[in-house]
Formats: structure tokens, sequence, C-alpha cells
């Protein structure tokens, strides 16, 4: 009867000594942290004189920076034909499919070429009748001048079988235009794309009457030919854009020294940028928004830059050359300027007045700096001038690093500068 309660004794006895030890070891672990972390301030402590704060440092860096510009700007295509018909005529055979893309000189519509065959064979029969009426004439008017020198015909003779041959030139003239006209006429038969692009949906079909000249009903615009199709460029593209006008002399400076890359990104994940480059500024500043239009053109052998899209381009027509630059993080706002912590030999800060030029990609141009020097990035708002700092290797590590990839991407722009 009592081995029961017994046992329950024994083990919530044990539960309570696990508890016991597990909470001693925690205590130890916390204690030996404390000493530890004790043990290094003292040590630094010891060897600065006074306490040290951790903070992540960067360099200045000198090197060429472009100021980039950014707007948003629309997908235009460069070239857009409506193929309309030229002739009353039935649409024999269709050779293209809504959405396709077609190059220049593809066939597209056959239309029934019957009448204008025969209006063809109407007029070359009419220029072969011409030129034996001619040829007779020509004759004639041999016999006639051979008479004449003999004695045998008048002047009068002689002149009416020249007018004959003058006369039967004239309709052969004529006849000739008529078949060039009759084949022209004919060529209208044979519909080809005048452009390379993609095609817009066809709203005609074997057997339908296609008619030039087609008064539209209720308007007071010039009768016009029904559209067969739309066939709109699509490689190359233009990207339409405005930029304040306070940069168009920057613009021209630039066009004068050569192409002007312009970049744009799909909105799609993982795309790269694509490249294009400046075509065209407008002749006027638009007064109202005080803008400038801008054309850019890009490469689009891929599609997927597509008329009417709305993107985000970016250029760089203007760069600082041998420019300053930090982490804009290292920059620090005082009560009348900002300023740098900046790290002395003796691992001391103090802090130095600059001026802010331009803000981007996570870097501030500055002046009033020296090139080479360290200031800090991270940790400056327990600073002070005259404060012993220690540097975070870690974190400093990722700050260099920062800076590096900002500098490189700063150079590739002056590199392609130099190239063009």
């Amino acid at each position: 009867m009592d081995t029961n309660p017994r046992t329950k004794i024994t083990t919530h006895a044990m539960r309570n000594i696990w508890i016991i030890l597990f909470c001693f070891l925690v205590i130890v672990v916390i204690v030996t942290s404390s000493v530890w972390y004790n043990q290094e301030t003292a040590a630094d402590t010891k060897s600065t004189g006074q306490k040290r704060t951790r903070i992540v440092s960067a360099v200045v860096i000198k090197h060429d920076v472009p100021i980039k510009l950014t707007a948003n700007g629309t997908v235009t295509s460069q070239q857009t034909v409506e193929v309309r018909p030229q002739i009353s005529a039935i649409v024999k055979t269709v050779h293209i499919r809504e959405g396709q893309f077609v190059r220049k000189g593809d066939k597209l519509f056959t239309l029934d070429a019957r009448t204008e065959s025969a209006n063809l064979s109407k007029a070359e029969a009419q220029l072969t009748k011409s030129d034996a009426d001619l040829v007779n004439a020509v004759r004639n008017l041999k016999r006639q001048q051979k008479l004449f020198e003999q004695k045998f015909v008048s002047q009068a003779a002689l002149d009416t079988a020249q007018n004959q041959v003058d006369s039967l030139k004239g309709q052969l003239d004529f006849a000739k235009a008529t078949v060039q006209a009759s084949r022209v006429t004919h060529g209208f038969t044979i519909i080809t794309s005048p452009i390379s692009g993609r095609t817009g949906s066809i709203p005609v079909h074997p057997g339908s009457l296609v008619q030039p000249n087609i008064a539209i009903p209720g308007s007071v615009t010039q009768p016009r030919s029904a559209v067969l199709v739309s066939i709109t460029q699509i490689n190359p593209i233009n990207i339409n854009f405005s930029l304040p006008e306070r940069k168009l002399v920057i613009l021209q400076q630039a066009l004068t020294k050569g192409d002007v890359t312009v970049s744009t990104k799909p909105d799609i994940a993982g795309e790269p940028l694509i490249e294009g480059r400046l075509i065209f500024v407008d002749n006027t500043v638009d007064v109202k928004s005080g803008s400038i239009l801008v054309k850019a053109e890009f490469p689009n052998q891929d599609k997927k830059l597509w008329p009417g899209m709305f993107v985000t381009v970016m250029l760089a027509p203007e760069i600082l050359i041998d420019a300053l630059t930090v982490p804009v993080q290292a920059v620090q706002t005082g009560p009348e300027s900002k300023f740098l912590y900046v790290i002395g030999k003796d691992n001391r800060v103090k802090s130095q007045t600059i001026a802010v030029r331009l803000v981007q990609d996570g870097l501030a141009v500055v002046e009033g700096a020296m090139p080479g020097t360290r200031v800090v990035v991270e940790g400056a708002q327990n600073l002070r001038p005259g404060s012993s700092v220690v540097e975070t290797q870690s974190s400093g590590n990722k700050a260099n690093s920062g800076n590096n990839v900002s500098s490189n991407l700063t150079n590739n722009y002056a590199t392609n500068r130099t190239t063009r």
C-alpha cells in the first residue's frame, strides 16, 4: 500500500534536482561571459587609458562618379504602317496570321487579278498595233522621200507622210504608258509588307471585297480605304521620356562627345538591364512642365519591350571627375553642418566638417575630406571627438566590400565613357 506514494516522492525529488542543476549551469555561463567581457574591456581600458567603442569604418575613395538620372518612360514603336488596298477587288488569299512577325517584302494578301490581267493584255495588244502602224508609216515616208527626189510627188504629199509618222510615234508612246500603268495596277493585286514588324488584327478574309477610298458615314474627313492590317516595328524600339530643362545643356555636351548610353530594366525578376542609346532631344522645352522630351533607341531581339509599356530609364550624361565618396551612413548631421568622424593613427576620432554634393546608390559625394582617410560608418552615435575606437572586423569587411562594389560600378561607367 505504501509503495506508490514513495515512488511518486522519489520521482518528484529527482525532477527538482535536475531543475536545480540546470539553473546552476545557466548561472555559471552568465557569470563566465560577464567575467570574460569585463576582462576584455579592462584590457582595452588598460592599454588605451579609456574604454574603446566598437565601430565599423570605411575609407574615403577618390574616383569618377557618374551622376545618374532616372525617369519614367513609355515604349513606342519607331514606325507603324496601315496596309490599305489600292484597287477594288476580291481577296483571294490571306498569307499571314494575326500577331505574326513578318519581314519587309513578305507577301500579305493576294487579290483577284482577272480584271487587271485583262486590262494589261488589252494595253499590250494596243501597244503592238501602234508599233506596227508606226513601222508601216516609216516605210511609206521613205518611199515618199524617194519619189519627191525624183519630182514625182509634191511637197504636200511628203509633209503628209511625215505628219503621219510623228502622229503614230505619239500614239506608240501613249500605248507604252498605258501598258506601264496597267502593270502597276496589276501589281496592286499582290500586297507585300513595307516594313518588318508584327501584324495586328486582320478584318478581311478570302472572298471579302476591298475597295479604295471608302467614305465613313458621318465623317467629314477625306474618304480613306479600309485597313487590311497594321504592322508595327518591334526591333529596334524606342522609349520616350522627359528630363528637367536644366539637364538640356548637359545632354547636348554629352552628345557632342559621342553616344549617350541609356539603360532600362523590364519588370521581370532576374532580368538584366537593357542598354540603348540616346537618339533624339526635342527642339523645344515644354513651358508648362519645364521639361524636355527625349527619345532613346533599344535593341529588342527578345521582344521584352512592347509598345505602350511604362518603364524606368536610367542614364548618366554627366560624370564628376575625381570625386570623394564615402558610404552615406558615414555622414553625420550636426547642429550647423554635416561632418565625418575621422579615425587617426592612435585610433581616436575627430570630427571633420564636410559638404555633401550628391547622394546616390548608397554613396555620398563629399567635399572637405581627404582621400585614403578612414571614417566611422557604424557606431557613431556612441562617439564624441577624442573617443577611442576599435574596429569590428566582420562588420568592417562588409562595409569595405560595399564601398568597393559601388566603386566598381562607377568605374564601369567611366570605362564605358572612355570607350565611346
